[in-house]
């Protein structure tokens, strides 16, 4: 690889640190070719961008970071970087879903704003997060609380007003 190519390389992977809301570094020593393709297409399916990077080219794009120490510490061997451009806990929730199938697959560090992610973390605290989606759907329901209570709150009236009725009827087919 000569320079140009190298520094175009470091480019690139500077610019997916740059765009990422979160990045996750796994070590994937002793899987089979198999199991990486398969890892590969459920990235895919989730929105997460995997790729194989050398440490040293990591190194150098990082080069400057805040973080960029810690992150020197975990770029050792073999090692895949899944980041996620929309949804933070996408790569962690892949990444634990597949190693429960396959232990060669160890998580290294996670990335999330700035701020170095230990494995266990990453699997206890990233993994967990609830989705974009999910978060929506706690929002929506948020929102929609107030109205609900509401509507409710119109209808218990009308709902009491039936109830005393239907009480006079039951009082009054006792009483005959």
């Amino acid at each position: 690889m000569d320079r140009t190519q190298r520094q175009a390389h470091i480019d690139d992977i500077r610019q997916k640190f740059d765009r990422m809301v979160s990045a996750v570094f796994v070590d994937y020593n002793g899987m089979t070719v198999e199991a990486v393709t398969k890892l590969r297409d459920e990235f895919r399916k989730s929105g997460v961008e995997y790729k194989v990077v050398k440490n040293t080219l990591v190194k150098h794009a990082l080069k400057g970071k805040a973080f960029s120490d810690k992150l020197n510490k975990v770029l050792k061997g073999m090692t895949g970087v899944a980041w996620s451009y929309e949804d933070p806990s996408a790569a962690a929730k892949v990444i634990k879903t597949f190693a429960r199938e396959n232990q060669k697959l160890q998580v290294k560090a996670g990335l999330i704003e700035g701020e170095v992610l230990d494995p266990k973390a990453v699997s206890d605290q990233l993994a967990t997060m609830p989705g974009k989606n999910e978060l929506r759907a706690m929002l929506l329901a948020t929102f929609q609380a107030p109205m609900q209570n509401f509507v409710v709150q119109l209808s218990a009236p009308h709902q009491n007003f039936v109830y005393l009725l239907d009480a006079m009827r039951r009082k009054q087919a006792g009483e005959e």
